[in-house]
């Protein structure tokens, strides 16, 4: 949605800070010729467990004779209790039962339902780091071992195949957040923001009128003041080095603000087919994605929900971990109701930056490890289990660490990420070293961590 140059500033909100913006960075500014548009109307909503998710508590080995009371004084799930995936193997934790609606297959378990999610146990990436930090920048900028690497692998994705200079791209992603995800930095920013109608500049209203400034008193006169006496000022001028480029910038921002406020005019946001969000953090932020999905142009969408660092009183059936979980699983059947009418154009992904030990710690809880579970979800995805079955999982595997202590990766996370961007988005494998860099080195070091699951149908 385009909007007039002089009256953008004047529409409504903008959260300055979220954007993230800053307008001395020569980077932000450099203008691009880049690749054709998305060859695709494909979505993804992705969504970082903060903390570190225990993978073993989540989709359990039950089929390892090491997954026992021994292991897990208070935090082992007898069989009868937890959710038969019906691989004979791997069940899940029983607060994930709002999920078995998605997973459903007569072809998987026996239960009528669509199949749609993948169940993916056992992904990391080699040399895990134990930081919280560390890791998390990983999993989001796609470069294990560049911790100082802010530019994310969703925003690579989009950089390469649309231009993000041309007004109406400036609202193709947005992380739902207190603050930028990694996942979706760049050069050219994308907006954050807890709910677009709360689109609104940081600080009091005497620091943002002076930050906006001023009109000029003419169209194209120069006596203007702040970033709105820049906008509204001539785009060509000798004298202002920067003056088409603050220009370029000022259309996407008043891009983004129409696109957000024309959603918002359109009043209170109803889910279809009898879809319910619950009232916590993660159904407000899921709710106010599909909102988007439905009103503007947004392609991805970011979000976090933390509390996953579960070293004390983790909890077994009932607790903090299955409180977690809970609101994971009936937030992605919530997102399976509602979108149903682009349910084939989405995907629903989880990440997190490592596992939790496979041996219960003294405090009834669990410490930093290595590899844990991913969900993905989507009318495209071929619904089951994968690296949690008979065939692929040995004897005492839940150990199977160099160090003894923990479950190893088996599959790397950017293997899964490799087929998304290909088979979902449709970007070719030769751009993967541009989204992912360094991907096929990695692949040629470490090829079966590397071998593609085919979770994602032809």
């Amino acid at each position: 949605m385009n909007i007039n140059r002089r009256n953008f500033l004047k529409v409504g909100s903008l959260t300055w800070g979220a954007l993230g913006l800053d307008l001395m960075s020569s980077g932000l500014f450099q203008r691009r010729l880049l690749a054709a548009e998305l060859p695709s109307d494909r979505k993804l909503i992705f969504i970082f467990q903060n903390g570190g998710n225990d993978g073993i508590n989540t989709v359990i080995p039950t089929g390892d004779t090491k997954y026992n009371t021994e292991t897990r004084p208070t935090l082992y799930i007898p069989q009868n209790q937890a959710i038969d995936t019906g691989n004979g193997f791997a069940q899940l934790h029983p607060a994930l039962q709002p999920m078995m609606e998605i997973y459903n297959n007569t072809g998987l378990n026996g239960q009528a339902g669509p199949g749609n999610l993948a169940v993916l146990h056992r992904i990391g990436y080699s040399g895990q780091s134990q930081s919280h930090f560390d890791s998390q920048q990983y999993w989001q900028n796609g470069v294990p071992g560049k911790a100082g690497l802010e530019e994310g692998m969703f925003y690579r994705h989009l950089s390469k195949t649309l231009d993000l200079n041309d007004s109406r791209n400036a609202l193709v992603a947005a992380a739902i957040s207190n603050s930028q995800m990694v996942g979706l930095k760049g050069e050219r920013p994308f907006p954050n923001f807890n709910r677009a109608a709360e689109f609104s500049f940081g600080g009091n209203a005497a620091k943002s009128q002076k930050f906006l400034g001023t009109l000029p008193s003419f169209d194209g006169g120069t006596d203007g003041k702040g970033l709105v006496g820049l906008y509204g000022g001539p785009k060509d001028d000798p004298t202002k080095v920067y003056r088409p480029l603050v220009h370029q910038t000022g259309g996407l921002l008043g891009s983004t603000i129409g696109t957000l406020q024309a959603a918002v005019a359109q009043g209170t946001y109803t889910p279809s087919n009898g879809a319910v969000y619950a009232n916590d953090g993660l159904g407000r932020k899921l709710m106010e994605a599909a909102m988007l999905f439905k009103r503007t142009p947004v392609k991805i969408v970011g979000m976090t929900i933390g509390g996953w660092d579960t070293h004390t009183d983790q909890g077994q059936i009932t607790g903090g971990h299955a409180n977690l979980l809970g609101q994971l699983a009936r937030g992605f059947q919530a997102l399976y109701r509602d979108l149903k009418d682009q349910w084939d154009k989405v995907l629903i992904v989880t990440m997190t930056e490592f596992g939790r030990t496979s041996m219960e710690n003294g405090s009834k809880g669990t410490d930093h490890a290595e590899s844990s579970a991913v969900f993905i979800a989507g009318g495209g995805v071929k619904g089951g289990v994968y690296n949690c079955d008979a065939s692929t999982w040995k004897a005492a595997d839940i150990f199977s660490s160099k160090s003894g202590r923990y479950l190893a990766k088996r599959t790397d996370f950017r293997t899964l990420f490799g087929e998304i961007f290909t088979r979902h988005f449709g970007d070719s494998p030769q751009m993967l070293d541009q989204i992912i860099p360094g991907y096929s080195a990695a692949a040629a070091k470490d090829p079966t961590g590397f071998q593609p699951l085919g979770f994602l149908k032809a």
